[in-house]
């Protein structure tokens, strides 16, 4: 009786089971991935690298890298990231609509970083092709 009973469940588990289902999820990914490539712009940066130049241990340097949509769809800007955690950087919120200028503020905190620092900012956007690597980069001397 008890192997009669986990037969009927197992026949239920796997008649239950729809594989049509995990064709609809990947047909959906690729139909979503289709509409991001449509609506993808082109960006021209105005400011790709910053040489901050020398400053003191401990002083926080500020920059906005300006940026165009040169396309003619809105751009989006769906993250920030830096290289290093002294680093941070700030994205537009609202989209960049075609011909305005956008900026993207960072600011890095120079504490304990004495020497040569060159910092990276990646930016995810819908851009074709990809929006490029922004730099920051400078010296830091100790302060006595």
């Amino acid at each position: 009786m008890r192997n009669l009973f986990f037969l009927l469940v197992m026949i239920c588990g796997i008649a239950s089971c729809d594989v049509r289902k995990n064709d609809k999820v990947v047909d959906d990914g690729v139909q979503q991935l289709e509409n991001a490539k449509k609506d993808t712009t082109t960006v021209q940066l105005i400011d790709s690298v910053y040489n901050f130049g020398t400053v003191a241990d401990g002083e926080v340097v500020t920059f906005n890298f300006r940026f165009k949509n040169s396309g003619d769809k809105p751009m989006v800007i769906t993250n920030t990231t830096a290289s290093c955690g002294c680093t941070v950087p700030e994205k537009p919120e609202k989209p960049i609509m075609p011909g305005e200028t956008g900026f993207i503020k960072v600011a890095f905190n120079s504490k304990g970083k004495i020497g040569h620092n060159e910092k990276n900012i990646t930016v995810m956007a819908n851009t074709n092709p990809a929006f490029p690597t922004l730099v920051l980069t400078g010296d830091v001397k100790e302060v006595k």
